[in-house]
């Protein structure tokens, strides 16, 4: 019979531990949190001390049944909930709720599901952390009064359903103040100018970019630009510095939760929800064959590019053995990261890096392989040698007029040999560069003068709102996609070609929280609250001292608002349907599985359709609207909204063009637009895409 028994958050986790520790353990899963401030009211006592009320959660009766027999079993009972402050929660709210009070009980942490973690984790078994609770603690008491007493106010004001929160209400916030300075901005015309230059006797030419004059070092206009080529024409190019060099790229550094959903949303398109889901998946465990269930990457949740002594040792070995000793970095390239480190104390990195992504790619499913081999990638480059670079710069000048040219040639590929992040710069080499020497005169073939506009900064993308947050201090690595993923669902922004944009919702919300509550969207202020909770992690903080400072002001602040705020009216969004029962227009709302239309004659007619979003073209069957569909799986596709009556679809996007050839539709397919009759073939430049 079992005598310790052992418990965890995820039952995904249960098999794969029970495995690794044999028959004297049981381990059970608690399905996350078991205790929770109550739904149904603020759940903190305002006016005896800031006391917490904290309830069982619905559903988790049966649950804490099971471990309560589990615990009448064994002998020692190990709180084994993830390693971070939720995590400790988490064990806390467990030894509460099972009343473990007079039993053997300890907390262990491992960062990686391995049988040496897991195993290594019982010999430093330790006492729950009640700094790292009360931190947890102090981010859901502060969580809840700002959601429980502000969401009301908006449900008054404006339209029920809505919600505001301490993290999603500052990142609302962040991307309205970037949408206003892009609505703000005035473009400014500038010119650039490229000479196609060629030496005595080369083959080839190179071109040179203007870099300005003594008296001036941009281009504004085209009377500057053509004032200048003007100048250019009767004089000699002369080469008047050559510089010869070499550069160093750095390895990367592992991923952290922040750069591994960056990184995944520009090189996979996954969104922060998605690379959190398959990350758990990974970190959890997967089938693989011949190891059966095992965990293959360490815990996603941190802000630590720290890697342990082991890990180091092995990628060390399996790097000299694969690629050679001249691809090792050297130990003092290892670069430490500066913050404070918060939840788990490691990088992201697989759990064995022999595990390579090839000898797993059977057992994962596309889409966790591909982030599999993202994050093995990174690793591995991140304890490999730095690129190295030859590189020459060449300074040009013809009458009074400079410019400059370089070139760069990789002398040793080190990490890039296996990993090249998405946004590397592309490298010139060009050899005839190589040869110049100071003197030489060079012939000019052309001229190339461009003109341009600046442009405003870019909308906000998932993974540069995820970089904002973590740049200024606002929310932790847990916190990034359940955010973003809430303001989504809120539908205060909308996500359209991976950009995110307010809506007329997410304005008037924002509106109401900068005039109400400036201290909540405060960007300064909510880092500062960070800070503030690290203060209590650490134990020099009191948490109550922090909740007792900020509720007050909170609560004048609503009181305040209450009476001085207007209400607005958000109108919905009328359709070009009429209603099939009444006649009148029918308006598009939002559900909690998308838009649909609805009669506008409600509450007298409640007639209800599924929306369609039309794209402008016409059904070459029957001649009616061609909508963005989904199939049962979710995936995209496009077809005739007549359906079932017509069965018309194609999963590209058709173009308002007809084919030249053959007169059927021509579909959209990257930069090129296709014809839908295959017979035909015809393929033209899609001029939308250049």
């Amino acid at each position: 019979m079992a005598k310790y028994l052992v418990i965890v958050e995820s039952p995904a986790k249960v098999k794969t531990i029970q495995k690794f520790l044999g028959p004297n353990y049981t381990v059970a899963a608690s399905n996350g949190h078991v205790r929770d401030l109550p739904k149904s009211s603020l759940g903190i006592d305002v006016e005896n001390d800031y006391e917490p009320k904290y309830i069982t959660i619905r559903g988790k009766g049966d649950v804490l049944a099971m471990l309560r027999k589990e615990v009448k079993k064994a002998e020692k009972i190990y709180l084994a909930t993830d390693p971070d402050r939720e995590g400790e929660a988490i064990s806390y709210h467990l030894y509460q709720a099972l009343k473990l009070e007079n039993k053997k009980v300890y907390r262990i942490t491992f960062n990686e599901i391995t049988k040496n973690a897991v195993k290594e984790s019982l010999k430093n078994a330790r006492e729950i952390d009640m700094d790292l609770v009360d931190a947890q603690q102090t981010r859901r008491c502060l969580d809840r009064m700002v959601g429980y007493r502000i969401s009301p106010l908006l449900w008054v004001k404006v339209k029920r359903g809505l919600s505001a929160g301490r993290v999603q209400s500052v990142a609302l916030r962040i991307i309205c103040d970037r949408e206003e300075e892009i609505a703000a901005f005035i473009p400014q015309e500038y010119w650039t100018l490229e000479a196609n230059l060629k030496g005595n006797g080369d083959k080839k030419s190179f071109s040179a970019k203007y870099i300005g004059s003594d008296e001036k070092k941009e281009l504004g206009s085209k009377e500057e630009t053509d004032a200048v080529i003007k100048s250019l024409q009767a004089s000699d190019f002369v080469v008047t510095d050559v510089k010869k060099g070499t550069r160093v790229k750095k390895s990367p550094l592992p991923f952290t939760t922040s750069t591994l959903q960056q990184e995944a949303s520009k090189v996979l398109n996954y969104s922060t929800q998605k690379t959190m889901r398959l990350a758990q998946q990974l970190y959890e465990g997967v089938e693989i064959k011949g190891s059966g269930t095992v965990g293959i990457i360490t815990y996603l949740r941190t802000d630590s590019t720290r890697v342990s002594e082991e890990a180091e040792g092995a990628a060390r070995a399996y790097i000299a053995s694969a690629y050679g000793d001249k691809y090792l970095a050297e130990a003092s390239e290892h670069k430490k990261s500066g913050k404070k480190i918060q939840d788990a104390h490691e990088a992201i990195r697989p759990t064995d890096i022999t595990r390579t992504p090839a000898s797993v790619k059977e057992s994962l499913s596309r889409e966790q392989f591909r982030l599999y081999q993202l994050i093995w990638k990174r690793f591995t480059a991140s304890r490999m040698a730095p690129a190295e670079y030859e590189t020459t710069s060449v300074k040009i000048e013809c009458n009074g007029h400079k410019f400059s040219a370089a070139t760069s040639k990789v002398t040793f590929d080190g990490f890039m040999n296996v990993y090249v992040e998405e946004d590397e710069e592309k490298i010139s080499n060009n050899a005839t560069l190589k040869q110049m020497e100071k003197g030489n005169v060079l012939s000019l073939e052309n001229l190339d003068a461009k003109q341009h506009f600046t442009q405003p900064l870019p909308h906000y993308t998932e993974a540069s709102l995820v970089r904002a947050l973590e740049e200024l201090g606002i929310g932790r690595p847990s916190t990034y996609a359940p955010t973003i993923t809430t303001i989504l669902a809120r539908r205060y922004i909308v996500k359209e070609n991976k950009n995110l944009y307010v809506t007329e919702l997410g304005e008037v919300v924002n509106q109401i929280m900068k005039e109400a509550f400036p201290t909540i969207v405060d960007v300064n202020f909510t880092a500062a609250m960070e800070a503030l909770l690290d203060g209590i992690e650490s134990g020099d903080v009191a948490w109550k001292t922090v909740i007792a400072n900020f509720y007050p002001d909170l609560d004048e602040a609503v009181k305040k608002a209450e009476k001085e705020l207007e209400e607005v009216e958000i109108r919905d969004e009328v359709s070009e349907e009429n209603c099939s029962e009444c006649g009148r227009p029918m308006l598009i709302k939002y559900g909690p599985h998308g838009r649909f239309l609805a009669c506008s004659g409600f509450p007298e007619c409640r007639s209800t359709m599924p929306y369609f979003e039309k794209i402008g073209v016409a059904c070459p069957k029957c001649g009616k609207d061609i909508v963005l569909k989904k199939s049962k799986k979710g995936r995209k596709y496009y077809g005739c909204i007549g359906n079932p009556e017509c069965d018309f679809m194609v999963w590209q996007k058709p173009s308002k063009e007809i084919c030249p050839q053959c007169g059927s539709l021509l579909l959209e397919k990257g930069n090129k637009l296709l014809c839908m009759n295959e017979k035909c073939g015809y393929v033209k430049q899609n001029s939308l895409s250049v």
